[in-house]
């Protein structure tokens, strides 16, 4: 049965949110990472400095992400949703005016904080609009951050052979645009949804408490490869596989959601979480350990078909568990993780980005073994069927 909310069809509601996640996420927020060897080569970018402007992004985000959970009309305003696709946009086009280190911090300060906004209103519209639909067709309009991935890492490519590091920003403003103008009449949810809060019983607060461990963790290692990741191919690969190499991040990633939606069905979230996460730390550490255009592409395909699923995955986890505040907690330790992330490994960017992926890895390792602990048998809340649907009786 297909619901029209508005005038609007619930497809169209998914194109337009995977729009502005697209513009908000796949470029506001992560075309950094195949802009950043151009900044380094032509801009005079320091790694220490590189590593810093990611982290102000982060913040950014964070500060977003609290606004939404303490003001939550933001979340629901289409005016906010927007003025943050402008301001993003805005921040986009002004990087290349300017070789000051601390503007450049600035301006992706803001791009983060316009990008958890526009990213919780999507996410917000999304399920508005959904409720009762598919859960495939919600993870498609999820994916819509790695559809901006790849055409991002699409225009960086062909900027590195016809143009400068000036002229990818300048590019990703124009795509953000468009992507913007597509995702202009998206509806928010118009009102709040509110369900009280189920007291935490002491296994739901072990898992929870795993669970928070695991996807804290998961922020500081994926965010490392998010990063650096396109940066260190470069350095052991002809100059194309890079940004190539990001192309593959966005086009695993854009059917990802969906596909873990599909397992779901029939493997419990707790050991896809677990399988995700040993995933992950494989092919955030590939191309530290193994050379070559090969290695690089599979390294990407892991990393994206992964880092979206993760996610969507600890969320319905921690709505399962029932904890107070779960999803917003789960939200602020992951933000927190990403933060730290890129401060965690500046020490190992003098000689390079192996180290700093193999750290990465190690970190993801440790948030499979925290997910371990929520599947855990000894664990007295059926985790193992968590996330499967009920059996119908013939």
């Amino acid at each position: 049965m297909t619901t029209i909310h508005n005038g609007v069809s619930p497809r169209a509601h998914a194109v337009q949110a995977a729009a502005a996640l697209a513009a908000s996420m796949g470029i506001g927020r992560f075309v950094y990472t195949p802009i950043l060897p151009l900044m380094h080569t032509q801009a005079g970018l320091s790694a220490s400095l590189g590593a810093t402007l990611a982290t102000a992004n982060y913040v950014g985000y964070l500060i977003g992400a609290l606004a939404g959970i303490l003001i939550p009309g933001v979340v629901r305003s289409a005016a906010v949703m927007r003025t943050s696709l402008v301001v993003l946009i805005a921040t986009l086009a002004l990087m290349p005016t300017t070789h000051d280190g601390s503007i450049w911090f600035a301006l992706r300060l803001v791009a983060g904080i316009a990008s958890a906004l526009v990213f919780m209103i999507a996410v917000s519209a999304l399920h508005a609009h959904l409720r009762g639909q598919s859960q495939f067709l919600a993870g498609w309009g999820f994916g819509g951050v790695g559809l901006g991935i790849a055409l991002s890492g699409v225009l960086v490519l062909v900027v590195r052979f016809i143009g400068t590091w000036s002229t990818a920003w300048l590019a990703s403003a124009a795509l953000a645009v468009v992507c913007a103008v597509a995702a202009w009449g998206l509806t928010p949810e118009p009102r709040p949804i509110i369900t009280p809060d189920a007291p935490g019983t002491p296994s739901s607060q072990r898992g929870f408490t795993a669970l928070f461990i695991s996807y804290f963790l998961e922020g500081i290692g994926y965010i490392i490869a998010g990063t650096f990741l396109v940066a260190a191919i470069d350095l052991a690969a002809p100059e194309w596989v890079g940004s190539g190499a990001w192309i593959v991040v966005g086009l695993a990633a854009f059917p990802s959601c969906a596909l873990w939606a599909w397992l779901s069905l029939r493997w419990s979230r707790p050991t896809l979480l677990l399988v995700a996460l040993l995933i992950q730390a494989v092919g955030i550490a590939l191309p530290a350990v193994i050379g070559g255009v090969g290695p690089a592409l599979i390294s990407a395909f892991l990393f994206g078909v992964t880092f979206l699923g993760i996610g969507s995955i600890v969320l319905a986890i921690g709505a399962h568990l029932q904890f107070p505040r779960a999803v917003a907690l789960l939200t602020a330790g992951y933000s927190v993780g990403q933060i730290l992330g890129p401060l965690v490994v500046t020490p190992l960017l003098r000689d390079g980005y192996r180290d700093a992926l193999l750290l990465g890895a190690a970190v993801v390792l440790g948030a499979a073994v925290a997910a371990a602990v929520c599947g855990s048998d000894s664990l007295p809340i059926s985790m193992r069927t968590l996330g499967r649907p009920p059996r119908l009786r013939r």
